[in-house]
Parts: C-alpha cells; sequence; structure tokens
C-alpha cells in the first residue's frame, strides 16, 4: 500500500510538493485552510491529485505518514503541534524535493540580500553556460522542477521557515550573508531562535563542501566561535582579500581560491552601493568554487539587471523619483534603502510590525526624511518611533493615498522611497503585490 502524503497549502511550494509525491508513488493529499488559487487549483486537477480548500479536515490529515507544510504555516499552529504529538514527520517542500534531486545545490540565506545574491548567482551560472535551476524562495517550487526537469545545478533562496523544515538536506555551497534580527515574532522574540535557524543551512555539511558568509556580520562571527564546521570555510569582507575568500583592496574587489586569484573595480559592479558590493562578492566567491572562469564572473557582474521590488529606480515623475524597495520587509533592509539614496526622501512604510527596533534608523531619518507617509492597519509604532524627528508623519488607507499622499508633498529632486521595514500581509498578498500596486499607482499620477 502506498504511503499517504498529506501537503499542507496549496500555494506553489504545495503545488510542487504533490506533483513531486505523485510521481514518487505517494498516495497525496492537498489541504488548504484559504481558497486555492485558480492556476493552482487547474494544476491539481490536470494531476488528477485529490484536495480540499477553505478548511483543514482531521480525518484526512492526521492519518499521514508525512506531510510536507508551506513555509507560511507556523510550528506552533495547533495541527502541526497534532500531528508532531502524533509523531508524523512534517518537513518542508525543500526537504522533500532534496531527497529526490541528483544536482549540485548553492543555497543563500541571511536576513537580507538573499535574493538579490540568489538571482546573482542563477544569472552568473547561466552565463557560464550551466544547466541550472532557480527555485525556494524565487522561482518556480523546487519540487516541481525536481519532478520535471533535468539540471546540474540548483541556486536556492531559503528563509528560516524553509530551513526550519529541513532535516537530512545538504547544501553542497551554503552562503549565509548577515544575520539581523527578523521575524522574532516567529521565534518567540528570541534572537537566538532565529541565529540557530539560520545556521541550519550548514547541517549535514562535509569537507567537501563549501561555506560562504559575512566576515563581517558580528553575530556570525561570535556565532562561528562556538561551532565546529565541517565545511571549508570562505569569509569575505570590506577588509584586504584573505588566501581564501574575498575582500576589498583600495578601489577593487579582490576574490581568492586556490592561488588562483579574481579582481575587478567595484565601480564596474552593476549593482552599486555597499550591500551589493558584499552580494556580489559572495556571488563570485561560489563561482569561484565551482571553477567557473574569471572573465564570466567578470561579465556576470558588471552586466546584471537587478531584483524587481529592491531598490528598484522605477520612474521620475515632475522631477521626483519613485523608487520601489518593497521586499525591504526588516530594518535592516530599510537602513541600507535610506543609506543609499542621496536626495532628500518621502518614505512611505509599515506593515505588519515583526517586533521591530526601528532606533537603528534614527540617524538616517534625521538627516535624510522630510516625511514619512505611514501605510499599514496599525502605524503606532512608526509614528511613536519617528514622532520627535520628522516634522510630517502622515497615515494612509491604502496604496494609492499613500502614493499621491507623498507626490503632493515631494518637491522637485527629492526621492519617493517605498521601503517598508515591515511585512506586508495586512494590506496586501506579499511583498510583490506591495510592489506592484505601488508601481501602478505611481503610473497614474
Amino acid at each position: 500500500m502506498a504511503k499517504r502524503l498529506v501537503v499542507i497549502g496549496a500555494g506553489e511550494s504545495g503545488v510542487g510538493s504533490a506533483i513531486l509525491a505523485q510521481k514518487q508513488g505517494f498516495d497525496v493529499w492537498v489541504s488548504d485552510a484559504g481558497k486555492i488559487q485558480d492556476k493552482y487549483k487547474d494544476v491539481l486537477i490536470k494531476y488528477t491529485i485529490p484536495f480540499e480548500e477553505g478548511k483543514h479536515s482531521e480525518e484526512q490529515l492526521l492519518n499521514a505518514d508525512l506531510v510536507v507544510k508551506s513555509p507560511g504555516v507556523p510550528d506552533a499552529a495547533p495541527l502541526i503541534k497534532q500531528l508532531k504529538a502524533r509523531g508524523v514527520p512534517v518537513i518542508s517542500e525543500i526537504e522533500f524535493a532534496g531527497r529526490y534531486n541528483q544536482a549540485k545545490t548553492i543555497c543563500i540565506t541571511g536576513s537580507n540580500g538573499k535574493t538579490t545574491t540568489t538571482m546573482l548567482i542563477y544569472h552568473l551560472l547561466q552565463t557560464a553556460g550551466l544547466k541550472v535551476g532557480l527555485a525556494g524562495n524565487v522561482g518556480q517550487s523546487f519540487a516541481w522542477q525536481v519532478a520535471e526537469k533535468t539540471y546540474e545545478y540548483y541556486v536556492l533562496e531559503l528563509s528560516s521557515f524553509q530551513l526550519d523544515g529541513m532535516y537530512e538536506f545538504k547544501a553542497d555551497v551554503a552562503i549565509l550573508l548577515n544575520i539581523t534580527p527578523d521575524h522574532l515574532d516567529r521565534y518567540d522574540y528570541q534572537l537566538q531562535n532565529y541565529v540557530d535557524s539560520k545556521f541550519r543551512i550548514l547541517q549535514n555539511q562535509t569537507a567537501n563542501d563549501f561555506f560562504i558568509y559575512g566576515a563581517d556580520d558580528p553575530i556570525i562571527q561570535k556565532e562561528l566561535d562556538k561551532r565546529s564546521i565541517s565545511a571549508t570555510c570562505l569569509p569575505f569582507g570590506w577588509e584586504k582579500a584573505p588566501g581564501n575568500g574575498a575582500g576589498i583592496e583600495g578601489e577593487d574587489l579582490v576574490i581568492n581560491w586556490k592561488k588562483k586569484s579574481f579582481n575587478m573595480s567595484i565601480f564596474d559592479i552593476a549593482l552599486q552601493g555597499k550591500h551589493n558590493t558584499y552580494n556580489s562578492m559572495a556571488a563570485g566567491l561560489a563561482g569561484m568554487v565551482l571553477t567557473i572562469k574569471n572573465d564570466k564572473i567578470r561579465e556576470s557582474l558588471s552586466d546584471f539587471k537587478g531584483v524587481e521590488h529592491r531598490l528598484e529606480r522605477f520612474l521620475t515623475v515632475h522631477g521626483i523619483e519613485f523608487i520601489n524597495d518593497s521586499k525591504a520587509t526588516n530594518v535592516n533592509s530599510t537602513w541600507y534603502a535610506l543609506e543609499s539614496v542621496s536626495k532628500p526622501i518621502i518614505w512611505i512604510a509599515g506593515g505588519v510590525d515583526k517586533g521591530n527596533d526601528y532606533e537603528a534608523l534614527n540617524d538616517l531619518v534625521k538627516d535624510k526624511v522630510r516625511a514619512i507617509i505611514c501605510l499599514g492597519v496599525d502605524n503606532q509604532k512608526i509614528k511613536e518611533a519617528f514622532a520627535g524627528l520628522v516634522p510630517d508623519i502622515i497615515e494612509t488607507e491604502d496604496m494609492t493615498d499613500a502614493v499621491r499622499s507623498a507626490y503632493y508633498l515631494a518637491k522637485n529632486g527629492e526621492t519617493v522611497l517605498l521601503s517598508p521595514a515591515c511585512a506586508s500581509f495586512d494590506l496586501f498578498e506579499n511583498y510583490e503585490d506591495r510592489g506592484r500596486q505601488f508601481k501602478n499607482a505611481v503610473r497614474e499620477l
């Protein structure tokens, strides 16, 4: 009799998991407490995979042999607790797909910069002519691709939520960019819990694998002193490049690996700004350990186009520049955004607060921000944080209202920056929806 596999959540990862499970001979059941999007419902029907929506039927779920859950479903959910109490393994899509994957994996995590770095490495491997898939938090479901495609490499962006559900999975190349407080509402407001989650990217690595990490990050450095790491460690940072690793020497980005060296001017890197130089160092190191030629690394770093919704310089309307940084869902991401803009800023901020401490933004806000447009159901914390620093703090109810308010306040030569520092789920489906609505509202000005 086929083993019963239940998928909780019928989004991209859930539907992909169901397709792979069916191919591997499981008796599959898909359950979503909300409404399943038509595009995913059509796929489930096409593959004749049974599903339910708008509820979780306990009699269908609790008799599972294995459960694959969406990363959006917390471990603290009563149903997940019930399953675990019964001894039913509950894993992530990445863990499940990894059991059937034959390709090498380059896995990227961190509080900030992981999507840009993931896309940059994917671009680098494509430029080098390798057969490569893109998955995790971006691209098509990893499980779906493992079920239906054949690649030599996968580049995977991994969130802490995905890492929490991974046990046997191993990254061939693990990249940890940085760690700053984020998602603390999912980690009992304990930073160490979140740190431990991020360091799961190292689990099961051997001496044949690689660990690329941000050497300037104090939390990472503190953790490294406490841990024994089997993989080859390759640091990158703002200091001179070590014998094996990456750094900055004068105005050059330098990467060293096994007596080979790569260098290029930081001004030739397509994505400018200190944080993007970090992302480029991490990507370049990954290219070096995968033996990609220097000219392909240089080409990739110099012609990469960037990521939608991340410091996306969208339009200039009557001399006012509009920047879409909807992907900035935490304080540290917004710090980079504010730091990168040289003109006076009308800042659109707010959403679902994840335990944010806004104090780190105070100096930048005082120096650069002329007005704050609050966009969220509950803006009290933002108003209290910046009340003495910014003369104008305005509350709005939707994106159109926020963009129009910012436009009326802004002057020729100033910048309207959407960089929320918060999650999007109070008013939007996700950060992509928030960014698209921002761009649509700007077009309508």
